[in-house]
């Protein structure tokens, strides 16, 4: 009696877990028809299968249903977002198209001229803060980790600094290094260009970012590596040059081209010091030609320089998973 009970319990579960996939075959018909319809349809006949006993073939009648739903959620989701950016450029008479696409403005090559000649000054801008920052982080990362109660000093200092510049908006460090200085007249500094204050500002404020993302790298270097090194004679500076950074900097290449993206988009935050970059260029022409074109024309531009960094992203990722999984 058990045992029957037991049994018909068993395929009461068997029957239940046919059907899970019956609300996302429905969620799946009303959300897109086209293709959420099949889904429920092979739902239905899952369940008509589970109750005439023959649960492999309704567990493969509810997988085809499973794999219809997210067909549904895919295909969805692109139809009714290529529906809304068609509806939202022909809306109200194609307002939003003049706007932002006017043919005119983008076909005008002396705006185009202007905004390129803008942008070398943003490109030129991120390239050496770029550098800067690679050194100038990991300087701060190596001070935020020197052991010993004598560098405790060093290593509040560090500590501070990565506080404040990731804590204060980068416009307003850009507004206090660039105008601030300038205004106090602080020698040396306070006669530097706008264009070295943009490229100080953004030093600064992204050298705590990545200072955080090297000290992650060092720290997730197993300790035996560091004994091993110490124990063959090694100092704490060369086990750190030989050892630790050479594997910390392999491990932080994805986040730091994460920031570098962060970094090659604040520099369109430079304008602010009245520099004739992208981003006052694009003001200017939209003023002249009384639309908005001239910012998509910019915005055209920093996404053909983040979009190659993201792909370029995605695959390091993908071969350092790859060479995790292969225990490599």
């Amino acid at each position: 009696m058990n045992t029957e009970v037991a049994s018909g319990s068993s395929a009461l579960e068997r029957v239940s877990r046919t059907l899970t996939h019956r609300k996302s075959a429905v969620a799946a018909a009303v959300f897109f028809p086209p293709v959420g319809i099949p889904a429920l349809v092979h739902s239905l006949r899952a369940g008509g299968l589970a109750r005439s006993g023959e649960i492999e073939d309704a567990r493969l009648s509810g997988e085809k249903a499973r794999e219809w739903a997210w067909y549904a959620l895919g295909v969805g989701i692109s139809v009714y977002s290529v529906a809304f950016m068609v509806w939202l450029l022909t809306t109200n008479g194609g307002s939003v198209r003049r706007v932002f696409f006017n043919w005119d403005v983008l076909s005008d090559w002396k705006s185009w001229k202007s905004i390129l000649k803008g942008f070398w000054i943003n490109v030129k801008v991120f390239l050496i803060a770029e550098v800067l920052v690679l050194v100038w982080a990991l300087v701060v990362a190596i001070m935020r980790l020197l052991p010993g109660p004598a560098c405790r000093p060093v290593r509040f200092i560090a500590t501070v600094y990565v506080d404040v510049f990731r804590g204060v908006p980068s416009v307003l460090v850009i507004y206090i290094v660039g105008l601030g200085f300038a205004q106090a007249n602080v020698p040396i500094i306070g006669d530097l260009s706008d264009e070295s204050f943009a490229i100080m500002a953004l030093t600064l404020t992204y050298g705590a970012y990545v200072a955080e993302v090297y000290r992650a790298g060092i720290e997730s270097v197993h300790w035996s590596q560091t004994a091993a090194a110490r124990s063959l004679g090694l100092s704490y500076f060369q086990t750190l040059r030989h050892v630790v950074v050479p594997q910390a900097v392999r491990r932080s290449v994805p986040p730091l081209l994460n920031d570098f993206i962060g970094l090659q988009k604040d520099t369109a935050l430079i304008g602010v010091l009245g520099m004739l970059e992208i981003l006052n260029r694009s003001r200017f022409i939209n003023n002249a030609k009384g639309t908005l074109a001239a910012y998509s024309m910019a915005a055209l531009l920093f996404l053909l320089v983040t979009i190659p960094f993201t792909r370029a992203l995605d695959r390091l990722i993908q071969r350092q998973q790859a060479r995790t999984q292969g225990g490599r």
